[in-house]
């Protein structure tokens, strides 16, 4: 195992003003500690920025590495090299998704309570997923292209001639869920409702977005609950409602379309539809809008590339890859490990907790050139941000695509560069990239 006080004086540094408790890497026998400065379950930390030279330091000194963690969990393995992360994911039967994709540590009687797809292994997960699949395919979801062109340019014909304004609430937060909202057959007046409800589920350890913290409140009364959380039961009783009046009124939607799926000969249960109504709505809006945030960040930082893409619009395929790469709005999936099992000579045990950080994988140095540098030319880009190889890629990637492209496209006709107008505030997790908000100043062109 590599001496981790090489890489201590970075990690001090991504630490520095933070007094939580210190993660501990270990050797593979759990034994010996050899160094105590890398914490990557530290979420004050994140709230700052995401530790790309830690990450980088990890890459080479210990590609999968223990950490400890304090009670009630036990620690987990972490995986840092873009090969491993694929390998990992294609591997379902040695490392399963039956206990979860966080840090959390449920027992089997919660996980069945509240399992959506992404908890779900073959070949229960594949009947699962080929109930929706066909509405993302790439020419299902083109059907879409005209509508989120429309939703977009509404959307920026109402934000541009602010000047400055919170680009998350303006534009990044509008765009995927009325698409999403077409798609499922949400009700138009009910959004924001939805879009709160799901902040407060994916962010459950933000105290400025949840009043109940993962992590810090005793959340033990929800533990049944999507995230554990009691806004979880409040997205299941939005969801009945309208499964109510869907089974009285039945269309062509997505959620139509649920309902009347058979898995085995059987309908979905209440407790299906449930879990699936509350994935569908929280993958399907909060990567989006993470990666058109962040994306539009990137462009602040690194002007340069923006006036590219206005002066080369051939290049938007590109830079709608290098904007999901670069931003990777879900930082890490878990899995468990089914059975014992050596990657790169570390000793995986049974039960154990396997961190998969897509975050790390997405600037390998051995897969990407340059991998701290954001190129909206970049090419080759297979990037892990939805997901590479194995079942549990991510459903609605090509709906993602065309909405940030399309974002791009139209901010690029009308947008000479952006300006930050205030200090960016990220969202207090280590799961996801996510943005609260970001101050800009637009310079129309």
């Amino acid at each position: 195992m590599p001496n981790y006080q090489l890489a201590m004086g970075a990690a001090r540094y991504w630490r520095k003003g933070h007094a939580g408790r210190q993660g501990t890497a270990q050797s593979a026998d759990r034994g010996g500690t050899v160094g105590q400065s890398f914490d990557l379950t530290d979420l004050d930390a994140w709230a700052e920025s995401v530790p790309y030279e830690e990450f980088a330091l990890l890459r080479r000194e210990a590609p999968v590495a223990w950490f400890d963690e304090t009670a009630p969990n036990h620690g987990f393995w972490s995986v840092h090299r873009y090969r491993d992360i694929v390998e990992l994911s294609r591997d379902t039967k040695r490392f399963s998704s039956a206990m979860g994709v966080s840090f959390e540590e449920p027992t089997e009687e919660d996980m069945a309570a509240r399992r959506t797809i992404i908890d779900c292994d073959p070949p229960a997960h594949t009947a699962l997923r080929k109930i929706v699949s066909g509405t993302f395919t790439p020419r299902a979801v083109s059907v879409y292209e005209h509508f989120v062109r429309s939703l977009t340019d509404v959307t920026l014909a109402a934000a541009l001639p602010l000047g400055e304004f919170d680009f998350v609430e303006h534009v990044a937060r509008e765009v995927p869920i009325r698409v999403l909202a077409r798609i499922m057959g949400l009700p138009e007046a009910g959004l924001d409702e939805f879009i709160d409800l799901g902040d407060k589920l994916i962010a459950n350890t933000d105290p400025e977005i949840t009043d109940v913290v993962w992590g810090r409140d005793d959340t033990d009364e929800y533990r049944k609950f999507p995230f554990r959380s009691p806004y979880g039961k409040q997205l299941w009783e939005l969801g009945r409602e309208l499964v109510k009046e869907r089974l009285a009124h039945p269309g062509d939607d997505l959620l139509s379309l649920v309902l009347q799926a058979e898995v085995d000969n059987d309908r979905l249960s209440e407790g299906d539809l449930d879990n699936f109504f509350s994935i569908l709505v929280i993958a399907g809006n909060e990567t989006t809008r993470i990666a058109l945030a962040q994306g539009i960040l990137a462009f602040a930082d690194n002007p340069e590339q923006w006036e590219r893409l206005r002066e080369n619009p051939t290049l938007i395929n590109s830079a709608t890859e290098e904007v999901i790469r670069y931003t990777c709005p879900t930082h890490f999936m878990r899995r468990t490990a089914t059975e014992d099992v050596e990657v790169r000579n570390q000793q995986i045990r049974k039960g154990d907790k396997v961190v998969m950080w897509f975050v790390s994988g997405n600037r390998d140095e051995d897969e990407f050139s340059d991998p701290d540098r954001f190129d909206v030319g970049r090419s080759p880009n297979r990037h892990l941000s939805f997901g590479r190889g194995g079942p549990h890629i991510c459903l609605g990637a090509h709906l993602a695509r065309l909405e940030v492209r399309i974002v791009l496209q139209e901010l690029a006709k009308r947008v000479a560069r952006f300006e930050l107008a205030g200090e960016p505030a990220r969202t207090r997790t280590n799961f996801t990239n996510g943005l609260k908000r970001l101050p800009v100043a637009v310079h129309l062109a």
